[in-house]
């Protein structure tokens, strides 16, 4: 069993145990579920950028990467460094996150939000709206093409964008349909934790324009989003890279102000 795999097992567990105690009528009547959304991929399609930044305090991969940020102040910082939209991590047993991440995430800033949590359920996207996410995440790793259908069907009915992450080829093939907005390539092999742009420079070309194309994870630099525009490539989700600082937002300025050189 690999890591995604025990993250699929105890994400399926805990939203059953959510399930007992909130019903999802009882989302519908979360004063955040009739807001009109902003949405990413607009944002990315407008934007000479791209970056869409993240909240994350800790990954499978490495233990700690910010224990101690304030998400409201990260929020506000990375929406003055001018970014396209913001992720919030959501996990708790792997990521560190919380649900009320993005709740406090919404109360700070006019950024479209996604919510980067593993999806496996409808309860969750219901779950997302209610708690003032935009965009959600869909996994095709660890969703079947009816799945990512309903889904993406159910989120695009609630106002939200969908971002559909691929790791590879078949993934993406199961995966191409007109309820998503916008087709996510992860540079990271899932088995090895490795991370190569060439993942997302061989499945670019197999990514019909009508998606905004994204590229996530290994974004470390101005040179590697500099290197993956040509591609076509619109979107760069970059996590680590700000957050593992003393202060994200400001790290987001000076990468903006780089990359507009």
């Amino acid at each position: 069993m690999n890591i995604l795999d025990k993250i699929v097992a105890d994400k399926r567990k805990e939203v059953d145990l959510k399930k007992l105690i909130f019903p999802p009528s009882q989302f519908e009547h979360s004063i955040l579920f009739e807001r009109d959304t902003f949405s990413l991929a607009q944002a990315l399609r407008n934007s000479d950028t791209g970056i869409i930044s993240e909240f994350k305090r800790r990954s499978p991969s490495k233990e700690s990467i910010n224990q101690n940020a304030n998400v409201g102040q990260v929020a506000k910082g990375y929406e003055k460094a001018g970014v396209c939209g913001m992720s919030v991590l959501t996990d708790i047993k792997y990521f560190g996150g919380s649900i009320e991440d993005l709740i406090l995430a919404r109360a700070s800033v006019q950024l479209p939000l996604l919510r980067k949590e593993f999806i496996v359920s409808e309860y969750q996207i219901i779950e997302a709206k209610a708690y003032g996410a935009d965009v959600i995440l869909l996994i095709a790793a660890i969703l079947t093409k009816q799945e990512i259908k309903t889904f993406s069907e159910l989120a695009k009915s609630l106002g939200l964008d969908v971002l559909l992450e691929v790791h590879n080829e078949d993934e993406l093939h199961k995966s191409i349909m007109p309820s998503l907005d916008m087709l996510g390539v992860n540079n990271r092999n899932l088995k090895t934790f490795e991370v190569s742009l060439d993942t997302s420079k061989k499945l670019s070309k197999l990514i019909p324009n009508d998606f905004v194309k994204v590229s996530e994870s290994g974004i470390s630099s101005v040179e590697a989003i500099k290197e993956l525009k040509p591609y076509g490539y619109e979107g760069f989700l970059i996590g680590e890279n700000f957050m593992k600082t003393d202060n994200p937002g400001e790290s987001a300025i000076e990468f903006i102000k780089n990359l507009k050189n």
